[in-house]
């Protein structure tokens, strides 16, 4: 199912065609860069780069035979190449290019879900806007709290997104390396050189040490981003599933027209796709686990993070970039219910308002625990008989002794709680 709404620039990314080409040019620029330093004649540079080409079912025919991808990768390439094939590879080990490859996918695929996140901020922060002033009932430990409004919600959100970016941004960062230092990485059979140019070409770092392969913190850091961006996605998904409850019913994600909620329930329009977004986060962060778990390998390699990065990285990748497109069509699209968000804000019959009282009692000089304790007693009356709070406070006399209607009548006002929201959208 994820497959078909995959954008075509992401999943090529991790098509085997996209991986060796990628090897393929790596290897060339080893071969340009060998032909400088005077190790492969100028004309033999010349052919390889002419020739050199592969074909994916020829490798992995090979592949059956002599279980080694990146020699069947060579065998392959050199049936095209002919004699000069045999300055290819010259002083590298398989990880040189695998990893120089890698990286560069990695690269790329981050690169994209920075736009994402940077396409969402844009949304968030174009909603945050539209419904800076639509009220609504903030909500603690799931009970109603005090008033806010929907586009505080929003923009929160595009901060947390912001940071999203950056910690993206260092992660692409950090993953854009390579390294071309043979088999434990000291360079043994390879001029440093050889690394530097083909890192250049690449527009990569070169890697400061390694070992026979770039050293995989590198790699968890970089899914570990992913997995905290699908937390952040799950968060707002989570969010918008609370709202859509039918006993508050304050937000939709959107409804399609022919879209059918239940083969049993005609009336249904449930959350779906928020709730694809949720489930899908859980296999983000458990991949980021396993990436963790890859950090750890025997002495200067060993290949237990190999088989596990062909399934988590373009996974990842591709989850993240379709969990961001759909959250994307959500804000853009989203219906917001003003009407039942004020319906709302009346259903605890005053008792949002309790702070303020609680506040007003002490400015005139009741200690804090007898104003609480008056406040409180009225409040547990409202959860108790469905009384009106304010229509209790009204008659309660320790509490007129104390305000007058008017401080009372100032309590109850909605727009007291909203006085700070445009100090907030300031920072926007």
């Amino acid at each position: 199912m994820i497959q078909r709404y995959t954008r075509p620039e992401m999943g090529n990314i991790w098509t085997d065609e996209y991986k060796f080409r990628k090897l393929l040019e790596i290897e060339i620029l080893a071969c340009e860069a060998q032909s400088i330093l005077g190790n492969i004649p100028k004309h033999a540079v010349e052919a390889i780069r002419k020739k050199a080409n592969f074909d994916v079912p020829g490798i992995y025919e090979i592949e059956e035979t002599i279980q080694h991808d990146v020699i069947a990768f060579l065998t392959n390439v050199a049936g095209y190449v002919g004699e000069e094939s045999r300055y290819i590879h010259l002083g590298l080990t398989s990880y040189d290019v695998v990893d120089t490859c890698l990286s560069v996918r990695m690269r790329d695929a981050g690169r994209m879900i920075v736009n994402d996140l940077k396409r969402l901020s844009e949304v968030l922060k174009k909603q945050a806007h539209k419904y800076q002033h639509t009220v609504m009932i903030g909500r603690t430990h799931g009970i109603h709290a005090e008033p806010m409004t929907f586009g505080l919600k929003m923009a929160l959100w595009y901060f947390e997104t912001l940071r999203n970016i950056h910690r993206m941004e260092e992660a692409v960062k950090i993953i854009s390396v390579g390294k071309l230092s043979g088999a434990v990485g000291t360079y043994s059979q390879i001029d440093p050189f050889v690394e530097e140019y083909v890192c250049q070409k690449l527009e990569l770092s070169c890697a400061e040490v390694a070992t026979q392969v770039l050293q995989r913190d590198r790699h968890a850091q970089y899914l570990a981003t992913l997995g905290i961006i699908a937390s952040s996605l799950e968060k707002f998904s989570t969010e918008i599933r609370n709202l859509q409850r039918t006993d508050m019913g304050e937000v939709e994600e959107p409804f399609g027209k022919g879209q059918k909620g239940s083969s049993a329930m005609p009336h249904k329009r449930n959350p779906v796709v928020a709730e694809r977004i949720s489930g899908l986060a859980r296999v983000v962060r458990t991949n980021s686990m396993a990436a963790m778990e890859n950090v750890a390998l025997w002495h200067e390699r060993d290949i237990a993070h190999s088989s596990v990065e062909r399934v988590i990285i373009p996974d990842s990748t591709i989850l993240i970039d379709y969990m961001l497109s759909k959250f994307i069509w959500i804000v853009e699209n989203i219906v917001v219910r003003e009407d039942r968000m004020k319906e709302n804000i009346g259903r605890t019959k005053g008792l949002i308002h309790s702070q303020s009282l609680l506040l007003a009692l002490t400015q005139k000089g009741v200690l804090r625990e007898d104003a609480y304790h008056l406040v409180q007693r009225n409040a547990m009356r409202v959860l108790d008989e469905g009384i009106d709070f304010k229509e209790l406070i009204l008659n309660d006399q320790d509490i007129r002794s104390c305000l007058s209607l008017q401080e009372i009548n100032d309590c109850f006002d909605l727009n007291k709680y909203l006085k700070n929201i445009a100090v907030i959208f300031k920072r926007l």
